[in-house]
């Protein structure tokens, strides 16, 4: 079901499982070196139906289930779809970023599709989704996509509930923030907001009664997450989220131009400086737009270390700013 304002029926659990970002795609994200590409992603999710069949929890995925908004790989979908079916109670799934193409879910979107379907309910409006009942409490649940407004008052949403929870997909200033974050604020009649989107694990913020946290990604994408543990989170009667782990490899991103040996300051800069004028003479703008993954840009350097005999620490450090840039343009 996609939901656009309608609330589901009450749903009684033993708790919530909180899944955060699992970014099922079948491009592999550019440092990951994985030999089978998206198994980890499913396998985690494959995890995450067990426990919450165990143990008899609920299921909320925070956004990005896709890494992409049209995920044109069959195969992958079918896989996708029975790991969500196995649930035994059908996940409830906001909506990310990487979910749409334009600034709300369409018909063109896969995501809209497992909506549909009926393999997910989805959220794609920002409203009150559901009661949850566990434990002899009863926990009222909303949610705000990617791009919409978090309300600032949710009271009203639910009546008789003891806890008010919202989940969100935003960009909020949880460590010092950057331009164009929110910030956590009160949002009155909200006791806990979880914030998908965030790829790291943040430390929780007070603000008036509303606890703000963001549990982090199931899925490692980029470099910058390399001593990020992935986790699924475990929502109890009294608001508390527990960590749940979830199996992953530590050593799965190739770090080539992260570690290099020692090379003298005065020479990195100047090859550095040299490869990248290189970058930006490289054919026009418009065929830099059509080689969506650097393959001109690439070739023009690669042909310049050929010509200068570059050393290999310095042909590694711009071969991994030209990844990062790349892989930046992907997501873009």
């Amino acid at each position: 079901m996609i939901l656009s304002g309608e609330q589901l029926e009450t749903v009684a659990c033993n708790g919530l499982l909180v899944i955060g970002d699992p970014h099922v795609g079948s491009r592999r994200p550019g440092r990951r070196k994985d030999a089978q590409w998206p198994l980890p992603v499913l396998t985690k999710l494959e995890r995450c139906v067990a426990v919450a069949n165990e143990r008899g929890l609920a299921v909320v995925i925070l956004g990005d289930l896709f890494d992409r908004p049209v995920e044109t790989d069959e195969a992958l979908k079918n896989q996708l779809i029975r790991v969500l079916k196995g649930f035994a109670h059908r996940p409830i799934v906001n909506v990310g970023n990487h979910d749409i193409q334009h600034t709300t879910l369409t018909d063109g979107d896969t995501l809209a599709l497992l909506g549909l379907c009926d393999v997910v309910d989805v959220v794609a409006a920002s409203a009150p989704v559901v009661e949850v009942a566990m434990g002899g409490r009863r926990i009222g649940i909303g949610m705000t996509p990617y791009g919409q407004t978090i309300p600032p008052d949710v009271r009203g949403s639910f009546s008789g509930t003891d806890l008010q929870a919202w989940f969100t997909h935003h960009d909020i200033a949880f460590d010092g923030g950057y331009p164009g974050a929110v910030p956590p604020f009160a949002v009155e009649g909200c006791d806990l907001l979880v914030n998908g989107h965030i790829h790291k694990t943040q430390k929780a913020v007070l603000a008036g009664r509303t606890r703000w946290l963001n549990p982090g990604n199931i899925t490692r994408q980029s470099v910058d997450l390399l001593d990020h543990v992935p986790r699924a989170w475990i929502l109890d009667g009294g608001g508390e989220l527990a960590a749940e782990p979830l199996p992953f490899e530590p050593n799965v991103f190739d770090l080539t131009g992260r570690i290099v040996d020692a090379a003298d300051g005065s020479v990195v800069a100047r090859e550095i400086e040299s490869a990248f004028v290189t970058l930006l003479q490289a054919e026009s703008p418009t065929e830099l737009r059509r080689s969506g993954d650097g393959t001109i840009v690439r070739d023009e350097i690669e042909a310049k270390f050929a010509k200068d005999d570059t050393p290999d620490a310095i042909r590694a450090i711009v071969r991994s700013l030209l990844g990062e840039a790349v892989e930046r343009h992907a997501k873009a």
